[in-house]
């Protein structure tokens, strides 16, 4: 197996391989909010005729499966990629979501044929989130290999201009079907648009990958037959390291979730705004924060990795409270956009590069698990939670302790941040260029 320098490669050919290699995260990330956005149509479809709520609850269960089921995919795409190639796992990887969104597209109702119904729509969440589990540390060590070691930053950024682009186009699906359909059309066949839209995604992106280049570090690695990736070997030989990773993954993915996946929601129900408007806060606010993304990677190319999460860290604590504070009364959809941003801006000191400086923790022969199992496990427990808490504490009557939840858990990651290497000056990546 041979592969191609990154410092020599031209730049067409590294800028198809840096497409190829993130690509995939727009698929999963379309696949996995077209679940979560049309849920309310296909849930009657999948389950007995009943109680609305349970309908939802039971989706809502299946989709909680495919949540946990990310750091078992991890554990196993991680090793692969490890063994057979960052190449190998990340077309494995689109090829488990192509499937799991062919399955809930073209599987018939409960009405046609019982059980078998949602138990399909289990499986389809299953590979999906076996899928979305192995694709971060596949991409994520693809990438920080592909690209040239000044501009790594810059280049492992698009992992979240792509993972956004994922959100925002389900998102614009979702109004653009709203706007054309009737309630009847949508519910009757109409949710199944998405899932076929995400699979023929997928089949692009497969083919994208199939002609990628295999990176330089794993070629090198291949070679010198080091110990194989596992679990043991990660725990044994590296545990500072995976514990690092969880550190700092920790309050980052939770302010990422919060400012994300939460906000449309807490500007409905806390805010009062309409679902249409806090709809389109968030897809104005989410596209800037997608922008954003090369350039603050960029400027930890020539800074460091250090400082750029120590500013994630300070801002963070600061303003986290008053921020979401501020949201709570916000009477203005354009003021509610700016906090929005502000928020989305802090935490892009996180998003744009904690994938590269995860990579640069480990040696080639264990990067892709290293990244990704420490990452899902710190990912599901804090990110995966964050709406639930944060519901919780709404309908306790404690809002407001969401958000110093949030505050503390950035607070903790600050204290890794400020603790642990520069990873652009001491990188394991770059004894591999």
């Amino acid at each position: 197996m041979t592969a191609a320098s990154t410092e020599t490669m031209s730049p067409a050919r590294r800028l198809r391989n840096i497409i190829g290699g993130s690509a995939g995260n727009l698929v999963e990330w379309f696949d996995w909010y077209a679940y979560a956005a049309f849920t309310l149509y296909f849930a009657p479809v999948f389950f007995p005729k009943g109680e609305p709520t349970a309908q939802l609850l039971s989706s809502a269960a299946i989709f909680a499966v495919g949540f946990l089921m990310r750091p078992v995919g991890a554990w196993i795409m991680g090793v692969y990629a490890d063994r057979k190639g960052r190449k190998a796992g990340l077309t494995l990887s689109v090829t488990l979501m192509c499937t799991g969104s062919l399955i809930i597209a073209c599987t018939p109702g409960y009405a046609t044929i019982g059980l078998a119904a949602p138990a399909l729509l289990l499986l389809a969440r299953l590979m999906q989130g076996l899928s979305v589990g192995g694709e971060y540390g596949s991409s994520a060590t693809y990438l920080s290999e592909m690209a040239t070691k000044n501009h790594r930053g810059f280049w492992s950024s698009f992992q979240y201009v792509t993972l956004i682009s994922g959100q925002l186009l389900a998102l614009l699906l979702l109004i653009l079907l709203q706007n054309t359909l009737s309630e009847d059309a949508l519910a009757s066949w109409g949710w199944r648009i998405p899932f076929f839209v995400g699979a023929a995604l997928a089949v692009i992106v497969f083919w994208l990958r199939r002609r990628l280049d295999e990176t330089r570090a794993f070629v090198a690695s291949d070679a010198k037959v080091p110990p194989k990736s596992s679990a043991l070997l990660l725990i044994l030989k590296h545990p500072k390291e995976a514990l690092l990773v969880m550190g700092l993954t920790a309050g980052g993915t939770l302010a990422f979730y919060a400012y994300t996946t939460y906000l449309q929601k807490f500007l409905v129900n806390t805010t009062g705004f309409t679902k249409d408007v806090a709809t389109e806060i968030s897809a104005a606010a989410l596209f800037l924060f997608m922008c954003l993304q090369p350039a603050v990677g960029a400027l930890s190319d020539r800074i460091g990795r250090k400082p750029v999460m120590i500013a994630f860290g300070i801002t963070g604590v600061l303003f986290t409270v008053p921020i979401m504070s501020a949201l709570a009364t916000a009477d203005s959809p354009f003021v509610a956009f700016l906090l929005a941003l502000s928020a989305l801006v802090i935490v892009s000191g996180y998003t744009s590069i904690n994938a590269v400086v995860k990579a640069e923790l480990f040696p080639a022969h264990i990067r892709a698990l290293g990244v990704a199992l420490p990452y899902a496990i710190a990912n599901a427990a804090f990110g995966g939670t964050a709406e639930y808490v944060a519901l919780w504490l709404k309908g306790a009557g404690i809002e407001s302790a969401f958000f110093w939840y949030v505050t503390a858990m950035i607070g903790v990651s600050l204290l890794v941040y400020l603790f642990m290497r520069d990873t652009k000056h001491q990188s394991l990546i770059a004894h591999e260029d």
